[in-house]
């Protein structure tokens, strides 16, 4: 079974407070998360997946604006 993430746990790996985990969330931005009982849980692989997803898309506005 793939590791998970809490919402404290993703929050200090992306350096970022709780709040704004709960805010992108809410605006659909954000990895994607679910509920296990009352608990919301990141899957690593989300995480991995939304992360280099914010890279490639500040690396193409970057190559954008330089072009």
């Amino acid at each position: 079974m793939e590791p998970l993430l809490d919402v404290q746990e993703l929050a200090e790996y992306l350096g970022v407070p709780v709040r704004t985990i709960y805010d992108w969330r809410q605006t659909g931005h954000g990895p994607r998360g679910f509920r296990v009982g009352r608990h919301l849980k990141f899957a690593v692989s989300d995480v991995a997946a939304w992360v280099e997803a914010q890279r490639n898309a500040t690396a193409d506005r970057r190559d954008r604006s330089a072009g």
